[in-house]
């Protein structure tokens, strides 16, 4: 997403964004259920919308605590789709409420969502978008893409010479780098 580089440093939302957490490898629970429910909701909305609703649906969505999430009753559905702070799409709440339900059982399985990631690692975007379609709902090859671009497993957050790549080369360990070389 190089065009993002060219854009986003100084913009009032998307500056914050791109410099300190597109790319940043993440390991809590909360902060990975968080962008993979806005990479959802972007789905035909644009990443600005996302970040101007990013604290409705913090609210909404029991500050992303997985357990909590994935207890969501109707009740907790009707409340979703009534809430003007979040993206009102029974898809994409559905996708949420059933996707944390996968997140759960993931703590089980191994450990936690960021241990199933470094399981699955590495994978080339085409083995990824078949791994999450096979897992969570909603999840498609460019939602899957800018998640784990998001996140560090797959390259392209920045372009080479973006100075927020520079840094995130010289503090942090990025799981594409394992696999590049």
């Amino acid at each position: 997403m190089s065009a993002y580089c060219d854009f986003a440093p100084g913009h009032p939302l998307h500056g914050p964004y791109h410099d300190h957490e597109y790319g940043v490898p993440q390991r809590d629970e909360a902060v990975l259920f968080e962008r993979l429910l806005l990479e959802i909701n972007q789905a035909g909305l644009s990443w600005e919308t996302m970040l101007r609703k990013r604290e409705g649906f913090r609210r909404a969505y029991d500050g992303f605590d997985v357990a909590k999430v994935a207890a969501y009753g109707e009740a907790d559905r009707a409340r979703l789709l009534a809430d003007p702070g979040i993206i009102r799409n029974r898809l994409k709440v559905e996708a949420a409420i059933h996707n944390a339900g996968v997140i759960l059982r993931m703590r089980d399985s191994h450990g936690g969502f960021a241990a199933w990631l470094d399981a699955h690692h590495p994978l080339d975007k085409a083995g990824w978008v078949k791994l999450f379609k096979g897992t969570f709902r909603f999840t498609g090859g460019e939602i899957t893409g800018e998640f784990l671009m998001s996140l560090g497993y797959l390259p392209g957050a920045h372009r080479p010479d973006c100075p927020a790549h520079q840094r995130l080369l010289s503090t942090h360990a990025l799981p594409w780098m394992e696999v590049a070389g």
